[in-house]
């Protein structure tokens, strides 16, 4: 009896610190996020004084009227290719369309990688053909490479296919994401051949066996990488940065680093475009969380 009430009180211990070591975590994590919300709200003096002010004493939308104040922009274009012709839309200040060309950049490569991946995984993992080893040698070496080794030829090609200082030139070179590949191939690892027998026995095609077999198995790994290839789209400043140059086809984080450059250094109408910036991930994170999570989980147990 004393034995066990010795393990119930370390049990009890031990829960009580991991509580307290996450809820430290938590707040670590998530503070910087609520400074920058806060702060967009501050006046410049709450913002730059040297007592930091944890509350604002006084809520003002003048970082969000300069957010939206500074610059002007269509809200749209669509150009018919070879044609010449185009369509635009009415004008709206310039961060609204930064943000819906993020969020368009964003969502679509999100789509385009767990399509393409899923596909790739699955082929590599539960199809035998010649070169198979060598294909999926290859993309774990193009996980090794660096970025910037392949950003000359990536930027010739783009430009050679006229995509240059297009949405498209950001969203295609990340649709190739070898971690995407690898990533899918592992998750279909796990699917029972048997299964896969079983529906070739009924009758059904390559494309029905992955699309009623296949893609709800591996469903847990798709809501994992399309977090990940939202993630790595939004914050991948290096690559818009040597796509994109003009105005129309900024994104959020290149149209606030611009009004930076021609003005001075103003923190609050950082905050106010990294605010702006944030919601996106957050919804996209929400949505995908119980997928994200338990391929986590799964990846952590196969393992």
């Amino acid at each position: 009896m004393y034995m066990k009430q010795n393990q119930f009180n370390r049990s009890a211990s031990y829960k009580i610190i991991s509580v307290i070591i996450i809820a430290i975590l938590a707040f670590t994590f998530a503070f910087p996020l609520y400074w920058i919300i806060i702060g967009s709200f501050k006046t410049s003096a709450a913002i730059n004084a040297t007592t930091p002010q944890w509350w604002p004493q006084e809520w003002v939308l003048d970082n969000y009227r300069k957010l939206f104040s500074r610059q002007v922009a269509a809200l749209w274009e669509i150009k018919i290719p070879f044609t010449g012709i185009s369509f635009t839309g009415p004008e709206v200040p310039a961060a609204i369309r930064w943000l819906l060309n993020t969020v368009f950049m964003s969502v679509a490569a999100m789509l385009l990688t767990c399509i393409t991946s899923a596909m790739a995984g699955y082929a590599l993992a539960k199809k035998r053909f010649i070169g198979r080893t060598v294909v999926f040698s290859l993309i774990v070496c193009a996980m090794a490479l660096p970025k910037q080794v392949i950003l000359i030829p990536l930027l010739r090609e783009m430009a050679s296919l006229e995509l240059y200082n297009t949405i498209w030139a950001v969203i295609f070179p990340i649709v190739g994401w070898p971690f995407g590949v690898f990533l899918m191939k592992q998750f279909s690892e796990g699917i029972p051949g048997e299964m896969m027998e079983a529906a070739k026995i009924d009758g059904a095609n390559e494309w029905k066996t992955f699309y009623t077999i296949a893609l709800p198995l591996i469903k847990p790994g798709i809501g994992a990488l399309a977090i990940f290839t939202f993630i790595n789209s939004w914050n991948d400043y290096f690559m818009q940065l040597i796509m994109l140059t003009s105005t129309k086809n900024l994104t959020i984080s290149l149209g606030i680093a611009k009004l930076q450059a021609e003005n001075a250094t103003d923190f609050g109408l950082i905050m106010a475009g990294a605010s702006l910036a944030a919601i996106p991930i957050i919804v996209i994170f929400l949505i995908f969380q119980k997928y994200f999570t338990k391929g986590i989980t799964m990846g952590a147990v196969k393992g």
